[in-house]
Parts: structure tokens; C-alpha cells; sequence
């Protein structure tokens, strides 16, 4: 009895350390209502996309993987660049980066690289299988698809420098944004279903994301075989806003983290 007492005691004792960690932490806490909201919205809208819409479950179905891979394009490459960041946290190489020639712009250019070539490098073999596994072939949307590939990297770039900061300000307990920010652009960038279908008040707030000139870009290629360059054409001209406006809330971040000194813990 007293050994099974002594094990509960010690169980309790871990429990409350997990438990003070937690609740130390608000984007832990928030972290647990978030993806379950985040599932029930866009499924919902899903949902009811389903079962509004008039064409084919063919056309649909191809919509929808198309909308897959072309959002994995958006995920990955925000993951890309904010992953190879992250590892010079955990190398605890940050403070040598920042106090050596290497100016930010030169840093941020090294990541957007890198990202670009690990969305290369893991979307090829995606882009067969689809072709093998379902017949779907998204390289039959043609030049419209470099359009689309162009929009969603600059995106994901423009997301990645504001997640980068947010990791050098507030250290490593910041880092499951890397995973999560993302996931904020998804029901409302309208990646599986039309503008149409959210509230009135939530279209606008849309519009302004250019991700969603993508996607329904894709869906107007693919149910009405039309390429509306116009769609293209804003949302690069707010990739481009967002980029700068990213870059200067990276620098922000950076001057806010030498300040608190929270560079030379980073990685601890």
C-alpha cells in the first residue's frame, strides 16, 4: 500500500509539472481549442459547399485535390522557411548569425531559398502519385499553375518572416505557430469551397488574402476552363505589400529581440 501511495505521489508530481507548464503558457492553452475549432469551420463550410453545389462529383472531387496540392504548396513552404530557421535555434547558432556580416535581407533570401527548394523537392513526387493513384494530372492546368505556384510561395515567405520574428521575440515557446498560423489562412482563404459560401462580413476580410484569388482561380480553370488574370494580378500586388510589410515586422521583431536579450537564450 505505502508503494502504491508513493507512486501515485510521484504521478501527481509530474501531472502538476505538466500541468504549471501549461498553463504558463498561453499559446499552449490556446493551442488546445484551436484545432478543434479550426476543423469544425472548414469542414462545415465543406459541408455546406457540398451541398449547394451543382456540378459533378467528378469535377469536384479534381477540384478538390487540386486544392490539396496546391495548398500543401502554401503549408510547406511557410514550414520550409520557418524549419530551417528553427534550426539555427535548436543549434543555438543565432547570436553568431546576427553578430556576423550576414545582414537580415541576405538571411531572409537564404530561407526563401532554401524553402523554395524543399517545396520542389517534396511537391514533385506528390504531383506523380496523384497521377498514378487518382488520374489526376494537375500539370494540365498549364501556365496558370506557375501563377498559382508563384502566389502561394510569396505568401508562405510573407507568413514565415512574421512567424520567424514572433519565435526570435518571444523564444522557443513561440514555436508552435510554425505549425499553427497557417491554419488561421485556411477556412478563410476558401482553399476547399468558393468565397461564396462564407458570411457576408468573412467575404471581405477574404478578398483581402491572396490566397484566395488562387484558389478560385483554380476552381474557375477547372469548372469553367477560364483563366482570370485579373485574380492573378491582385494577388501578386498584395503578396507584394505583405512581403515588405512582413520583412519590417521581421527587422521589428529582431531590434525588440536584441533589446530583451532573448537571442542568446534562444535554443536553451
Amino acid at each position: 500500500m505505502h508503494v502504491l501511495i508513493d507512486a501515485l505521489g510521484r504521478i501527481m508530481a509530474m501531472t502538476l509539472r505538466y500541468w504549471y507548464l501549461l498553463r504558463a503558457s498561453w499559446p499552449r492553452l490556446f493551442e488546445l481549442v484551436y484545432w478543434p475549432t479550426m476543423n469544425m469551420i472548414v469542414w462545415g463550410f465543406i459541408n455546406y459547399y457540398f451541398s449547394t453545389n451543382k456540378n459533378s462529383i467528378a469535377v469536384i472531387a479534381g477540384s478538390l485535390i487540386a486544392a490539396v496540392m496546391l495548398w500543401d504548396v502554401l503549408f510547406r513552404g511557410q514550414l520550409g522557411f520557418t524549419f530551417s530557421f528553427m534550426e539555427e535555434i535548436w543549434s543555438r547558432n543565432v547570436a553568431n548569425l546576427i553578430m556576423s556580416p550576414l545582414r537580415p535581407i541576405e538571411f531572409a533570401l537564404s530561407l526563401m531559398l532554401i524553402s523554395f527548394l524543399r517545396l520542389i523537392l517534396g511537391m514533385l513526387p506528390v504531383t506523380l502519385l496523384a497521377l498514378l493513384l487518382f488520374g489526376f494530372n494537375i500539370y494540365e492546368l498549364g501556365l496558370p499553375l506557375i501563377a498559382f505556384f508563384i502566389n502561394l510561395i510569396f505568401t508562405s515567405w510573407s507568413v514565415g518572416l512574421v512567424v520567424s520574428g514572433l519565435i526570435l521575440r518571444n523564444g522557443v515557446g513561440a514555436q508552435n505557430f510554425a505549425w499553427s498560423v497557417m491554419m488561421v489562412l485556411l477556412p478563410v482563404s476558401c482553399v476547399y469551397y468558393p468565397v461564396s459560401v462564407l458570411p457576408l462580413w468573412l467575404q471581405t476580410v477574404s478578398w483581402f488574402l491572396a490566397p484566395t484569388h488562387v484558389f478560385e482561380g483554380m476552381r474557375a480553370l477547372i469548372f469553367d476552363g477560364e483563366f482570370k488574370s485579373d485574380l492573378m494580378l491582385f494577388a501578386l500586388l498584395l503578396n507584394f505589400i505583405y512581403l515588405i510589410l512582413a520583412f519590417f515586422a521581421f527587422l521589428a521583431f529582431l531590434q525588440s529581440a536584441r533589446e530583451k536579450g532573448t537571442i542568446l537564450s534562444l535554443g536553451e
